[in-house]
Order: structure tokens, then sequence, then C-alpha cells
């Protein structure tokens, strides 16, 4: 199918999971991950309605954005080196991966006004993954509020890759519940509203869970193995 088919397919899926939560699925935004597909991919997904793109390493996002920054809000949702902080600062609508005080204090230096940042949390606790346990996480907010620049806009997780529903949906709820507690601080550097949760193969649970966004790529782009050799190269 093409990008237009999938975003419907998408769509319905995510509608089905906001009505067995009791929730709006104008709530739920719908990031395109591209970063394994061309720009004629990423640019098929925008004019099918995809709002927000997501990639993950900046040469990927600095060539998304400079075609298509002025039609999409772009996401940086991979780990951030702090030297590459300047390649993106003022271009990212959110970054998704903030999980250390070097990295705030960069994009605070760096940055003409308040950042969209979402902290990223090691639910799993898996050691492959990035993020702060949920414990750190909380001390952390509290230390980002030196950097006034800095708006903790949310939290993002990965789960595990895993066909457990019971697992995903364990690792989904202790994000929201970690989120829910933080926002039940009233920080005005932290209002933590959003849940970046859910990929191509969970987000449905992600969405029963309570995500606000969903990083989708397989199901809704596809998957080019000629810029995936790529990329990893």
């Amino acid at each position: 199918m093409g990008v237009a088919e999938n975003i419907r397919e998408i769509r319905a899926r995510i509608a089905d999971a906001c009505l067995i939560s009791n929730r709006d699925p104008d709530d739920v935004k719908i990031i395109a991950v591209t970063k394994y597909v061309s720009l004629e991919r990423a640019l098929e997904a925008v004019d099918a309605g995809v709002a927000d793109i997501g990639e993950n390493r900046d040469e990927g996002f600095l060539r998304k954005w400079d075609a298509l920054g002025g039609r999409a809000a772009f996401h940086f949702i991979g780990s951030l080196q702090t030297r590459k902080v300047k390649n993106i600062i003022g271009k990212a609508d959110y970054i998704h991966s903030l999980d250390r005080l070097s990295l705030a204090k960069e994009i605070d230096k760096r940055a003409d006004g308040k950042v969209k940042c979402l902290v990223q949390v090691n639910v799993s606790g898996e050691e492959s993954k990035h993020g702060l346990t949920p414990e750190e996480a909380l001390d952390f907010i509290s230390e980002v509020k030196q950097y006034g620049n800095i708006l903790i806009a949310g939290l993002m997780t990965m789960a595990p890759l895993t066909d457990d529903e019971a697992v995903l949906r364990d690792c989904f709820r202790k994000l929201r519940e970690l989120r829910n507690k933080i926002r039940s601080m009233k920080l005005p550097h932290a209002p933590c509203e959003e849940l970046s949760m859910g990929m191509s193969n969970d987000y449905e649970v992600a969405v029963e869970e309570g995500a606000t966004m969903v990083r989708i790529g397989t199901a809704l782009v596809g998957k080019n193995d000629m810029e995936v050799q790529e990329d990893e190269h």
C-alpha cells in the first residue's frame, strides 16, 4: 500500500484504540519516522496529510527539514550528541531524547527561546536502551529548572521488542503514571503533558495506555533497504 492508504489504516486503528480507552483520536499525534526512507517518500507522507516528521540523526533531519520544514513539524527522536545540538536547534519543534544535564545545558545555551523537550525514560530497564530510570527522571527534571530555555513538554520511552501485550502495557502504563506524577507537581518549567510512546508494532497498546505521540516508521512509510545500508555506514 501507499502512504495514503497506510495513514488511513493507522488512523482507523488509533480511533479504535481511543474508543476502548475513552479518548479523542485528535489527541494522538502521528509522527512519521522517515529515517530509513527517501526524501520523496517523506514528501509523499506530507502530501497524504502527515503533519509531523521524526528523524533520529542530524544529517537526515537537516536534509528533510530543508525540503519540508515549512510543511510539517519536525521531531528529533534519536539520541542527541551535545556537539550536534547546534545543527538542529531552532529547527526541531520537539526533542524527544533529553537524558542528561550536559545536553540540557547545551540546548539552553544554543536556544533563542523555549525548546520543547521530552525526557527519555528507560522504563523497561534494558541495558541496550538510552534513558533515565523513572527514579532518576524525577531528580533530573528538578535540576533542569536552572536552564531557562528548556520546557519539559513530556516523557518518551521505547518498549521492549516483544509481542507480549502484558509487557508492553506495563511499560506504557508506568510511563503514564510517572507523567501524571510530574504533571501533578505543577512545575512551570515542566508541564509534562505529552507521552511519546508506541511504534509500528505496538502503537495501539500505547494509545490505549495514553500515548499522545506515536512514532511510526515501517507501518506508515515503509523501509528502504538501500537507505538503511547508507545510514549504517
